[in-house]
């Protein structure tokens, strides 16, 4: 196993870290979940750059460096619907999404076709990253000015009116990625 695999697994190991340390009440574990998620998100960009560049991809890269992202990015969602952060219907449509493809590049795979992810996948997939980001650095900044000076109501306010507007141009590029991932191999469908 090359190493930009073993970047994918070890992605997959960081997305538990990350979802328990998210759990932990304090701001220590806030923090370091968010470092855990960096790191996760870095190696993602970092096994595809390696893989290309010392000419190291491979079918499991191929197949598995795009479910790792999904692993890590429905970690986080799942996690912010438990701390009632983001809306669970957001991310049934995210999660189904995400099914639909993988089933059609598992199904693909038994036909002996390797379906890698699309241009439009890459680019939900890292706008999803930076929407985790963003609503990780509202936890642990709302952490800190609780742990340090004291937080206000209407701040907690403006943030989940802005995460929740953020999250629907998100459910719509999820969506939309979807839907041109289906029509770009049409063929593997329709040969069903």
């Amino acid at each position: 196993m090359n190493i930009a695999n073993r970047l994918t697994i070890l992605r997959i190991i960081l997305t538990f870290v990350f979802m328990i340390l998210l759990r932990f009440p304090g701001l220590w574990a806030k923090v370091a979940s968010f470092v855990i998620f960096l790191f996760a998100a870095l190696s993602d960009y970092l096994d595809g750059r390696i893989a290309q560049k010392r000419n190291m991809v491979t079918d499991f890269g191929k197949l598995m460096d795009p479910i790792a992202d999904k692993i890590l990015v429905l970690a986080a969602f799942i996690t912010f619907v438990q701390m009632q952060l983001i809306k669970d219907w957001m991310v049934l449509i995210i999660i189904s999404r995400e099914i639909v493809i993988t089933s059609l590049r598992v199904f693909a795979l038994n036909k002996g076709k390797v379906l890698a992810a699309a241009k439009a996948g890459k680019h939900k997939t890292l706008s999803q990253m930076l929407v985790i980001f963003a609503i990780l650095l509202f936890i642990v900044t709302k952490e800190a000015m609780k742990t340090f000076f004291t937080w206000n109501p209407v701040w907690e306010n403006f943030f989940r009116q802005g995460i929740y507007i953020v999250m629907l141009l998100i459910v719509g590029l999820t969506l939309y990625s979807g839907l041109s991932y289906l029509w770009e191999n049409r063929k593997v469908i329709t040969n069903i």
